[in-house]
């Protein structure tokens, strides 16, 4: 369980479940990825409403996403794939995820190069959760 901004770690945090359990912001830095195979789980238990959670590549990296993640409200839904640059999603806890039940996965499938996957609970206009912000 995540209890304040965290920089993920192969030994501790890879290839098990990481869990979001505040409904206050968290600031998830995932590794370096190098290619190896490890996957790190992100599941939110709580829902975020004092801020956003955010998880993104660690900086001064060239990491970035590539796939996609499905978010709804409702039976609709949409998908939204990661843009080429893009190396951050952001839960609001409104309309890019962060309820209950919203969980992210990546991939560490090659040096520089996260795959992102996932489904996001959300209220309202569903919007996108990625950007590339780091």
């Amino acid at each position: 369980t995540i209890t304040g901004a965290t920089t993920l770690n192969k030994d501790t945090h890879a290839n098990t479940v990481v869990v979001l359990d505040s409904a206050t912001a968290r600031i998830i830095t995932l590794p370096a990825s190098t290619g190896k195979g490890d996957w790190y789980e992100i599941f939110v238990a709580t829902t975020v409403s004092g801020g956003n959670h955010v998880i993104a590549c660690s900086t001064g990296t060239t990491n970035s996403f590539l796939g996609g993640v499905s978010i709804s409200t409702d039976i609709g839904g949409v998908t939204f794939l990661a843009n080429a640059a893009d190396d951050t999603v952001t839960m609001n806890g409104s309309t890019t995820g962060g309820l209950a039940g919203s969980w992210v996965r990546f991939t560490d499938v090659i040096s520089g190069t996260w795959k992102v996957e996932g489904f996001l609970v959300s209220t309202g206009g569903e919007a996108d959760p990625f950007s590339a912000a780091v």
